[in-house]
């Protein structure tokens, strides 16, 4: 239903999306901008795009928690590849940078979605390109070349991980439905 909602451009679907997954989406966000300024920003427009795309959600290639993840995550990523970005980075004073990991009221805590046990479930080939490229944000290209295999591997990996989370999902979310009223 709440699919439908957002694919008929219902802002009451949008609304429950937002009242439901804004924190869990901020956590990742904010786990690889590391700035509250920078996450809020990246969630607004994780949302926009989100919004606009709606139509072009498949439940048959997963969970709308994973479509919409993927999405933030990749806006996030994109921020930090920015010029403005590592401009910004470059001039902070070291008083402000201090302070703001000091200051950290967040942070990711993949236990508050589960995601701790499903990766903990994975094979550990599988689970060391899913930390690296879902956590660390690291491209899968960067990957390979820090574990020192193939750029295939790494591809083959990645998709046999989200392959078999997947089952733990479809497990995970049957379990959550009644309890969020989706």
């Amino acid at each position: 239903e709440l699919v439908e909602l957002l694919k008929d451009g219902d802002e009451k679907g949008l609304e429950v999306l937002y009242q439901n997954y804004f924190k869990a989406l901020y956590n990742v966000i904010f786990q690889i901008v590391r700035s509250e300024d920078i996450a809020e920003e990246v969630l607004h427009d994780g949302f926009l795009k989100i919004w606009k795309n709606a139509r072009s959600y498949d439940k048959s290639k997963g969970t709308i928690f994973t479509w919409m993840l993927n999405i933030c995550r990749n806006i996030a990523i994109d921020k930090t590849r920015s010029k403005d970005y590592k401009n910004e980075l470059k001039n902070q004073n070291i008083e402000t940078a201090v302070d703001i990991e000091k200051d950290l009221p967040t942070e990711f805590k993949p236990e508050h979605i589960g995601l701790n046990k499903v990766v903990a479930k994975l094979k550990p080939e599988l689970r060391e390109v899913v930390e690296m490229i879902f956590f660390k944000g690291y491209t899968q290209v960067e990957a390979a070349t820090a574990l020192s295999i193939p750029l295939g591997t790494i591809k083959t990996r990645s998709r046999n991980a989200i392959l078999e989370s997947r089952k733990y999902f479809a497990i995970l979310i049957l379990l959550l439905t009644p309890l969020l009223n989706i």
